[in-house]
């Protein structure tokens, strides 16, 4: 008899958990998803096109929690649960259902960097590695014993969304390593040690606003960490407001030492800061407008843009939702 699941899914990741479910033969009975936002950047895959190609039942209530989706999903009798970037939190009366447990994918190496945007915050944090953990569903995010895990390295010039795109195939080689086992019941669960990692919040837009006190590196960890198709990284200057939509950074030395300024050189922009340090822009955009040099000069003094520094640094605070 086939094992069988209710899984709770969203993006690439959740595209991929399913096709891992199905390949390991688990006859799904549900996909709890959620309805795209028109407000949001749509760059991954669909889990409810998915699912519909496999006539899985589909539904997605704003709140999962509701009695009428938990009696909804009891009725189905499921023995196991998945969740994979799935956004809301399941309450412990959803999580008592499955009598084999609720696991979930996590997008980093457990314990560290629980709860939201851990991709961002491990590129924020200058990072070398990050990964993707399969662990028990509790009440507590991200708390649960492991099951497995896969790393995947983070490169010095690599963004959040391709480090996230290194995930998805982690992710897939992850539960094709351990999903037999795991229904097999062959694999022990590890209790996490929760004082070697912390829970950082989610992001909003306001959070990508630099700081130009801060070095080289930590600005480039800041761009590379919100770049399209995240807000991106800006400043504001005389009343208009400047995005930084990418960036490199090799250790070069500033032009012009003891300044803090953008400017134009051999056909890039870029910036010498604090620490006498200076990465390249890779675009650069002025009030929703892309800028080549003649625009660049028409909006600076003498070649350069001087931005002050920032008192907004809620992004490194974190913990905010």
């Amino acid at each position: 008899m086939k094992p069988t699941a209710v899984v709770f899914a969203y993006h690439n990741v959740g595209v991929t958990g399913i096709e891992c479910l199905l390949q390991a033969g688990v006859d799904i009975k549900l996909v709890v998803t959620h309805r795209d936002d028109p407000e949001e950047n749509i760059w991954f895959g669909s889990v409810a096109e998915l699912a519909h190609r496999h006539n899985i039942p589909v539904i997605t209530p704003d709140n999962p929690n509701r009695a009428d989706v938990i009696a909804h999903i009891a009725g189905l009798n499921p023995q196991w649960f998945f969740s994979f970037y799935y956004r809301h939190m399941l309450s412990p009366e959803l999580l008592a259902i499955p009598p084999r447990g609720a696991y979930n994918l996590h997008g980093s190496l457990l314990p560290k960097y629980r709860g939201r945007a851990p991709v961002n915050w491990a590129v924020l944090h200058g990072e070398a590695a990050t990964g993707v953990s399969l662990h028990q569903m509790v009440e507590k995010p991200d708390a649960g014993a492991l099951i497995d895990q896969e790393a995947v390295a983070i490169l010095p010039n690599d963004t959040a969304h391709g480090v996230f795109l290194k995930l998805t195939p982690a992710a897939e080689t992850l539960l094709t390593r351990c999903l037999p086992l795991l229904l097999a019941g062959k694999i022990e669960p590890k209790p996490l040690d929760l004082a070697q990692g912390c829970y950082f919040g989610g992001r909003r837009p306001e959070h990508g606003r630099i700081d130009w006190l801060q070095s080289a590196w930590t600005i480039h960890n800041l761009v590379r960490a919100v770049a399209p198709p995240y807000p991106g990284a800006f400043f504001d200057d005389n009343g208009k407001r400047f995005f930084l939509l990418g960036s490199f950074y090799c250790g070069e030395a500033a032009v012009n030492p003891g300044k803090i300024c953008i400017y134009w050189e051999d056909g890039h922009f870029y910036a010498d800061c604090i620490d006498n340090k200076r990465f390249r822009i890779e675009q650069l955009s002025c009030d929703g407008v892309l800028l080549d040099q003649a625009a660049f000069n028409a909006l600076a003094n003498n070649g350069q843009l001087l931005p002050t520094a920032s008192d907004d640094d809620q992004l490194e605070k974190g913990n905010t939702d």
